[in-house]
């Protein structure tokens, strides 16, 4: 790579969510240690394609370029992952930008992840607080337990996993393995499971746990390496239990 003088992007384009996708071609200076975001940089300040003709800059999303917000995700030579992370050095030529298809194109590059927000809703991934008073020092986590759930902490809800899953597209309202594994993180924490029905409930829910087929590509595509098949695993038997306890009742509702 480094004996070229050009990188050569050939990206997916669309000028909106009605539009029809195009591609188009750019031939960009090569400089070492270059990721896809300095190239897309480098196209927005001179927008001019590979055959020399004026263009729009290419639009796409981007924030921490550090792996963390999750922003910049899309498709980079047939693979979703961050483009912050994507080293030109490391990638075959010509590179292939595309917008992840699982989600609702904006313009060019840029996606909709609402879907995704939304499956958060629905599983309450959050510890609902009751005011803003102190409350004290809070219940401490063992120290194993704080160990796992740490690495599921780790989610930059990027949608790279939604991206590989088969389950998850147009004609289906699956919510996905991120939010699945974010239930499991907030019912392992202390306080959380006080709200742990409710997250389960929330995964019997239309479009929920039961949507999963067990391709297991989310767990291979993962930026983070989050155990994310092991996660459903364990919610797939928590909901069964929560299952027999909303019919039969439980002690806790005596």
């Amino acid at each position: 790579m480094a004996e070229q003088s050009t990188v050569t992007f050939i990206i997916t384009r669309q000028d909106g969510p009605e539009s029809a996708p195009y591609e188009e071609t750019f031939e960009i200076p090569y400089r070492t240690n270059m990721n896809v975001i300095s190239g897309l940089m480098e196209i927005r300040q001179n927008p001019v394609n590979a055959k020399g003709e004026k263009t729009t800059p290419v639009m796409w999303d981007m924030n921490c370029l550090e792996e963390v917000c999750g922003a910049c995700s899309m498709v980079i030579n047939g693979t979703a992952r961050q483009s912050c992370a994507a080293l030109v050095d490391q990638l075959e030529q010509p590179i292939r930008l595309e917008p992840m298809s699982t989600f609702p194109i904006v313009r060019d590059l840029i996606i909709d992840r609402e879907r995704m927000f939304d499956a958060l809703k629905q599983v309450k991934a959050w510890i609902p607080i009751d005011g803003t008073h102190d409350l004290g020092p809070g219940p401490r986590m063992p120290e194993k337990k704080r160990q796992w759930a740490y690495e599921l902490s780790k989610c930059m809800t990027c949608g790279v996993c939604l991206e590989a899953c088969p389950n998850v597209n147009d004609k289906s309202n699956f919510i996905g393995p991120a939010a699945i594994s974010q239930a499991r993180l907030f019912n392992a924490h202390p306080t959380g499971e006080m709200n742990e029905g409710d997250r389960l409930d929330g995964l019997m829910e239309d479009g929920g746990i039961d949507g999963c087929g067990n391709s297991q590509n989310c767990v291979q595509v993962c930026p983070k390496g989050i155990p994310l098949t092991t996660s459903i695993a364990a919610m797939n038997r928590a909901t069964n239990i929560q299952a027999f306890k909303n019919f039969f009742g439980s002690d806790s509702a005596l």
